[in-house]
């Protein structure tokens, strides 16, 4: 039975070991990407491509200890936020594809897309500016004495802009239910981090606001886990805000179109070396589970889950122009832009 959109229902993480249901989540995430960026070469993708591959770990380590009816705010590389958060695989892609079927109704990218019926907050092209409605929805959960938490993305970048500043300080101030992650990939574009601040970690600029800050190795799923499971249940006692930063690297440019020259290749090849998903590989080979029996178990299972979204994606309808001006404004009983005068039609100001 297909759900109100029309995707086909799927039935995402039913492994009952905790370490094999994170290996499927990081097999698929990564899977999920390098399919929109074969998809993008064949220009069947709507907008920018902004790839995650290499930051696995901190996705699925920091959303694993999620609940249902907690806010989670993306970055653009984050894709993995919205599977891991219940979003249908099939409607994701309609939305990267730009179709009627997408969360945004095709009238708008991937960047933008939101699903605030599983939570999550559509990003900005301006990142960081996350960080505020966050801690906006923290406040409610506060006031209305909720136990839920706001989870914020950002990245090491937009450390430097003054809404994330502002965001924290709020927080602390009001001891709210918000985790701040911070994912240094070493690169905002192509400024380099020592370029951009005198600090070794962001994470340390935390007891300035009051709260704690953590350093995690970002390519670590368990040390990931590990610590957002502790800072997470403190977090949702009472205890107020956390930073985590998780050191990772950006494997690819910037975006599909961005070569990278400005990196080292080397600098690239030690990083791949710390692959996410073979280092939990070699943890559940040494937990005596059977690897290459395991691997070929999560692979047909994910193929078959992005198979079946890209044949949902590319079998839905595109958006019907004369829709174009609907969904501008909340509520229905709004007036859609064709009933607002034109500017020629209104009146002249007074002199």
């Amino acid at each position: 039975m297909a759900d109100q959109n029309g995707a086909p229902p799927v039935v995402l993480g039913s492994h009952p070991e905790p370490e094999v249901q994170l290996y499927y989540w990081m097999k698929l995430i990564r899977a999920f990407e390098e399919r929109v960026s074969r998809l993008h070469r064949q220009n069947k993708i709507l907008g920018g491509v902004y790839s995650g591959a290499g930051q696995e770990a901190i996705v699925t380590g920091i959303c694993a200890p999620l609940k249902p009816g907690d806010f989670v705010a993306p970055l653009h590389r984050d894709l993995g936020v919205f599977l891991m958060r219940g979003v249908d695989p099939g409607r994701l892609m309609a939305q990267l594809m730009g179709k009627e079927s997408g969360l945004s109704r095709g009238k708008d990218s991937f960047l933008h897309g939101g699903d605030m019926s599983h939570g999550v907050f559509g990003s900005t092209s301006m990142l960081g500016s996350s960080l505020p409605v966050a801690a906006g929805a923290a406040l409610k959960f506060k006031i209305k004495r909720e136990q839920h938490i706001a989870v914020a993305f950002f990245g090491e970048g937009a450390a430097s802009r003054g809404d994330v500043h502002e965001a924290m300080n709020f927080a602390a101030v009001r001891k709210l239910p918000v985790l701040f992650v911070c994912v240094n990939n070493g690169y905002a574009y192509s400024t380099p981090f020592d370029k951009q601040t005198a600090v070794e970690n962001i994470a340390d600029r935390a007891a300035a606001y009051g709260f704690r800050g953590h350093v995690c190795p970002g390519n670590d799923l368990l040390a990931v886990v590990g610590l957002a499971e502790r800072v997470i249940d403190s977090i949702r006692a009472g205890g107020g805000p956390s930073l985590i930063e998780c050191k990772t690297y950006r494997w690819r440019g910037h975006s599909e179109h961005d070569p990278a020259l400005y990196r080292d290749q080397r600098e690239l090849l030690e990083w791949e070396s710390r692959d996410p998903i073979p280092q939990l590989e070699f943890y559940l080979e040494k937990k005596r589970h059977e690897l290459g029996k395991l691997r070929a178990e999560i692979d047909r299972e994910v193929n078959q889950v992005i198979q079946s979204a890209v044949d949902f994606a590319e079998q839905a309808p595109a958006p019907k122009p004369e829709e174009a001006l609907e969904d501008l404004y909340a509520g229905e009983s709004a007036a859609p832009l064709a009933q607002i005068p034109a500017p020629s039609s209104l009146p002249a100001a007074s002199k």
